[in-house]
């Protein structure tokens, strides 16, 4: 039989890869589409080696996400010819009228021809390149030879040092992505809680010998049945969102873009409610589901951590009744200690405050959090105990935001504060704003702590100068939490928030004059920010309105904190030393009206002098 022509291929392939795509229309199982994908893309090499023959004893193996069997529809196509000697003339002949004729067929295609001795060298120096092996696949040719470089490369394998290189690894690329899941246009591949961290999971798994699918490290107890449960319904969610992005875009595309994400909705079939468009209801889903990505993979890689790296019997140190050290993590003394005293849920993390030595949780305690975490219900929330351990928390003098991030990713907080359970993942459509709405707080939180850092001075002097001042600063953190809780309700956010800071403060027994403080903070968060920016701060009305408004300079002082705070926690492009010294000057205005003195157009014009001249004079 004759071997068809490059055109037949084509078209062949074409034809295939079309209707795996229509068939996903009606099944919409992505897992399905991407093994159809795969087939026809061996179909198509296979068809085109009957003409364009490999050099003799060589194979033809595909690697990476084309190897593992998952071909997206605008993925590329990572193959790699296997060399059973070092080539000569006719065989880079063969190798190049090979490859133009893959290039015909439209396949988007990444290659390399190697022989084993150098799949070897290049793996000992590239992690990617050794982790793409892994998931090598023969699709033709010499069959031998592709197992022997698969024993070849399980044998060289250091379990532990291949651990290090991937979480590494996985650091560097979160960082790459501002260390969140949460960012408006968030990368469903590459983003912290996206496809690229359960892969990362998959492959210290089977370098461990643990397993190649989530069932079998689920059997050999790395995963509990929930768990296991949880990650495949993810990993199926991201995979079918990536896939709609391809197809829509037309054209490889992981980020979750704006100009997508309507389109997105629609094929989804949001609709929209009262207050929320389809698109955000899209996202929250999408961040929900990140969310439990980074849950599972910080709790499984400590626990692959812990087990390729066993501690020394005898190396735990009590702390209290409930908790001990275990190589400066903090661990639980009994599995089901949680169980037994919900009220522990809280106290770990006051407890990971007050111990300084201590640098992490073990994957023993994250995993009991997050499956007792359905114990914070509303006898939780009512119980004394509960509360006084939440305030302590914030009134702690280091690790209030390592605290709020890790509750927060342990889905603590949210369940705590179910008003901020609101807010997680909820977008925000301005042009300020680069994080989610619960994100954005916690970076407001975060900034607020700097201020009271002495290695932060420079960067915000009157900021750590003022924090150092004010009675009881604690109480702006509550005010950080509340000031952007009701967004996403409809209503004027800040009235609605307010009412629910109140609410909290009377709950967790702050004292009149700091619940009205914090009261005041949310409903005017904004307000200061208005001034500064839009109002004429040489015109003494505006100045005097501004200070009767505010009323006292303790108020004056929290509300410029939370406002400077704020600015910068939206995006790190939105604050600039414009908006600093508009501030600032609208505060120091402000205080001399506070202390009686009467403002005129030349009080700002003599400031600016005066400053002018001290920069001539340094």
């Amino acid at each position: 039989m004759d071997a068809p022509a490059p055109s037949q291929i084509r078209q062949r392939f074409d034809r295939r890869r079309g209707e795996a795509i229509t068939g996903f229309r009606t099944h919409q199982r992505p897992d399905i589409l991407l093994s159809a994908l795969r087939r026809v893309t061996d179909q198509a090499l296979r068809e085109t080696l009957r003409q364009f023959p490999l050099p003799e004893g060589a194979a033809l193996a595909a690697v990476g996400g084309y190897g593992r069997g998952e071909l997206y529809p605008y993925s590329d196509i990572d193959i790699l010819i296997l060399l059973e000697r070092e080539p000569d003339s006719e065989d880079r002949l063969k190798l190049e009228q090979l490859i133009a004729a893959l290039w015909d067929l439209g396949l988007d295609l990444g290659h390399s021809v190697r022989l084993i001795a150098d799949c070897k060298r290049e793996a000992d120096n590239d992690i990617t390149i050794e982790t793409a092996l892994m998931e090598l696949r023969w699709i033709a040719g010499n069959k031998p030879l592709v197992r022997e470089l698969v024993q070849t490369m399980r044998r060289r394998q250091d379990v532990q040092g291949f651990f290090q290189a991937k979480r590494a690894e996985m650091t560097q690329r979160h960082a790459r992505h501002a260390d969140t899941p949460y960012a408006l246009e968030p990368n469903c591949k590459e983003a912290p809680g996206g496809l690229r961290d359960l892969l990362t999971l998959r492959w210290i798994a089977q370098a461990a010998g643990v397993g190649n699918t989530w069932k079998e490290i689920a059997d050999s107890g790395m995963l509990t049945p929930s768990e296991h449960r949880a990650l495949r319904r993810a990993e199926l969610a991201f995979k079918r969102l990536r896939i709609e992005l391809h197809l829509l875009a037309g054209r490889r595309e992981d980020r979750v873009l704006f100009d997508l994400q309507p389109a997105l909705a629609d094929v989804y079939g949001f609709e929209a409610s009262k207050n929320r468009r389809p698109s955000e209801l899209l996202m929250q889903r999408y961040y929900w589901a990140a969310r439990v990505v980074s849950q599972l993979t910080t709790i499984l890689m400590q626990a692959f951590e812990e087990r390729l790296f066993p501690v020394p019997e005898g190396s735990s140190k009590l702390i209290d009744d409930d908790f001990c050290q275990v190589q400066n993590r903090l661990d639980i003394r009994r599995a089901d200690e949680f169980e037994r005293k919900p009220t522990l849920l809280l106290r770990a993390f006051l407890v990971m405050q007050q111990n300084p030595e201590l640098t992490g949780l073990s994957a023993r305690i994250m995993r009991a959090m997050w499956h007792s975490r359905k114990r914070i219900d509303g006898q939780f929330r009512a119980n004394p105990v509960n509360r006084y351990t939440f305030i302590q928390i914030l009134q702690q003098p280091r690790g209030i935001v390592h605290a709020l991030r890790r509750m927060t990713m342990l889905n603590i907080l949210p369940r705590y504060l179910p008003e901020f359970r609101r807010i997680v993942g909820q977008m925000q459509h301005d042009l300020f704003h680069a994080y989610t709405v619960d994100q954005h707080t916690l970076m407001v939180i975060r900034n607020l702590r700097r201020f009271t850092m002495p290695e932060h001075a420079q960067e915000y002097p009157l900021a750590s100068q003022l924090i150092a001042e004010l009675d009881r600063h604690w109480i702006l953190y509550i005010a950080a939490l509340y000031h952007d809780i009701a967004k996403g309700r409809g209503g004027d956010h800040s009235e609605l928030g307010a009412e629910d800071a109140r609410r909290f403060c009377v709950d967790h027994q702050i004292s009149p004059e700091d619940t009205d403080l914090v009261e005041f903070l949310v409903r005017e968060h904004l307000t200061m920010s208005r001034y500064a920016q839009k109002r004429d701060l040489t015109d003494p009305d505006v100045i005097t309105e501004f200070a009767r408004r505010v009323g006292t300079e303790r108020r004056l002082t929290a509300l410029y904190l939370l406002t400077v705070a704020d600015i910068r926690g939206t995006s790190p492009k939105v604050w600039n030393a414009w908006k600093g010294k508009l501030l600032e000057d609208l505060y120091r205005l402000t205080i001399a009206v506070l202390g009686g003195a009467q403002p005129d157009r030349g009080t700002v014009l003599a400031m600016r002098r005066e400053e002018a001249s001290a920069e001539i004079r340094r």
